[in-house]
């Protein structure tokens, strides 16, 4: 055949591709060919070839050995091979099975860490990898003895919400309802320190938020989907892991409506913020910002759960409860409008057990009734008595004492506290009514120009805190004994 019957025949094949209106494609590359006048015909074996493969092959029939494997470097006797077109690089077939065998490992391994994520998962939702889940109530409130002195109430409600909580992420029936919890009670009675010992033996995620710089959505300050924000962050970004967490709000009570009055302006960090808080605390589907702070609309944000995430709210209510003679508790401006030293009670005042926390007593602090109805544990912490602090400063397993004794020790002086001075430093933050939380600054207060020079002090062998070293501020020293 001379090339003008192969000019003919390919011309009629472009004529017939274009009636047909078919896509060609390169039968070396798999390419389309989209401009048929730099294309290339062979009417022997009826193939059509690019015109990068046609320059590729012209340069491979005047150097047949310059088929050489990219990658291994080998030259290329075998058909069976791939060509980039644009780089003119070969692989040779045994390259190709290796890269095939590696992909196809590869993938296994991929496939089975998503599968192993989704088991371990599932095991998290029957309660097989949750920690601690079969401790019963008592054990939970053992633990808690551990580390809170006194609140046994408190300790014994916050036992039995956990308890159901965890049952209730493992039950099919979603009959069991979450079980939030508030606690109220004075600065310094062991709120905070609660929730972080629940943390410690449920090993969940666990965050800590403050009410007060939340605002209603629109106006400066956090949005409430922030709360979540914080657990997804104690979660280490999973956020399968974070919808079981738990979240402590402190300072609840200062986001309390202004009055019981309906306000004619917008109360954007007292009752918007409570308002906005009822889906949260319900449970629902809400959308969360990937910084603490606002939402951006245009971001992608998260969306997470809030269904099996227990909410723990803590406030101290200051002025609610007021403890008569006989035990009993009633809220302060229930006089009935009665002025004068000692008036008499009405009968319309209200009386309350000294165990219990009415919410009408919460509402009218400014909790809206909604929210307190999305919260159906309600635990009232008492103040702490001086006996109480004195057990604090010596009897749990992370003390005050114990931890300034092991700092003195690191030093190899041995710090003592005698009883006196225990039941002294107890009853001056009983007076201050600090609580717990006035232990520590009382402690550091007293022993500040100790940690400070006796460390550069060689024959000091102990420091010794007595009564009058809680007024002065000097402990007494005992030197070593100088060898002769």
């Amino acid at each position: 055949m001379n090339k003008k019957d192969v000019e003919k025949d390919f011309m009629g094949a472009k004529n017939i591709m274009k009636k047909q209106k078919k896509i060609i494609k390169c039968d070396e590359c798999g390419a389309e060919i989209k401009d048929l006048s730099t294309a290339a015909y062979n009417p022997a074996t009826r193939k059509h070839y690019c015109k990068h493969c046609c320059a590729l092959l012209s340069r491979l029939q005047e150097n047949p050995n310059e088929r050489v494997c990219s990658i291994c470097g080998n030259t290329i006797k075998s058909q069976r091979y791939l060509m980039n077109r644009d780089t003119g690089s070969f692989v040779c077939d045994d390259c190709i099975s290796n890269i095939a065998r590696m992909w196809t490992k590869e993938m296994r391994k991929n496939d089975a860490a998503a599968e192993e994520k989704a088991h371990e998962f599932q095991k998290k939702l029957s309660g097989e990898d949750i920690p601690n889940f079969r401790a019963k109530p008592k054990e939970i409130r053992e633990f808690l003895d551990k580390y809170i002195i006194g609140q046994e109430a408190a300790k014994k409600a916050i036992a039995v919400a956990v308890y159901n909580h965890y049952k209730r992420l493992l039950s099919d029936t979603n009959l069991i309802r979450k079980n939030n919890i508030l606690l109220a009670g004075p600065t310094g009675c062991g709120k905070t320190l609660i929730a972080e010992t629940l943390a410690k033996i449920l090993d969940v995620p666990f965050a800590i938020a403050d009410a007060t710089s939340l605002t209603e959505a629109g106006y400066v300050g956090d949005d409430v989907e922030s709360i979540i924000t914080r657990l997804i962050m104690a979660a280490d970004g999973d956020i399968e892991k974070a919808e079981m967490g738990i979240i402590y709000i402190d300072e609840i009570d200062k986001i309390a409506r202004k009055g019981e009055n309906v306000s004619l302006t917008r109360d954007v960090s007292g009752e918007g913020v409570q308002q906005a808080l009822l889906k949260l605390i319900e449970g629902a589907e809400v959308s969360v910002p990937t910084q603490i702070g606002r939402k951006h609309p245009g971001a992608d944000n998260p969306i997470v759960n809030t269904k099996n995430i227990l909410f723990i709210l803590g406030g101290s209510f200051e002025g609610i409860l007021d403890y008569g003679a006989d035990g009993s508790v009633h809220h302060n401006g229930e006089n009935g409008g009665k002025i004068g030293f000692c008036p008499e009670p009405t009968s319309e005042q209200k009386t309350h057990d000294k165990n219990e926390l009415p919410p009408d007593m919460l509402k009218k602090t400014g909790m809206i009734p909604e929210l307190l109805g999305r919260v159906p544990a309600l635990v009232k912490m008492d103040k702490l008595e001086v006996k109480d602090l004195v057990h604090i400063l010596t009897e749990p397993e992370n003390s005050i004492t114990g931890e300034f004794c092991e700092t003195f020790a690191l030093d190899d002086i041995e710090l003592i506290f005698e009883n006196d001075a225990l039941q002294e430093i107890a009853k001056k933050a009983y007076d201050e009514n600090t609580g717990a939380r006035g232990l520590r600054a009382i402690v550091t207060k007293i022993l500040m120009d100790a940690m400070y020079e006796l460390p550069s002090v060689e024959n000091v062998e102990k420091c010794i805190v007595t009564k009058e070293s809680v007024e002065t501020g000097k402990p007494k020293l005992v030197y070593k004994e100088q060898v002769a």
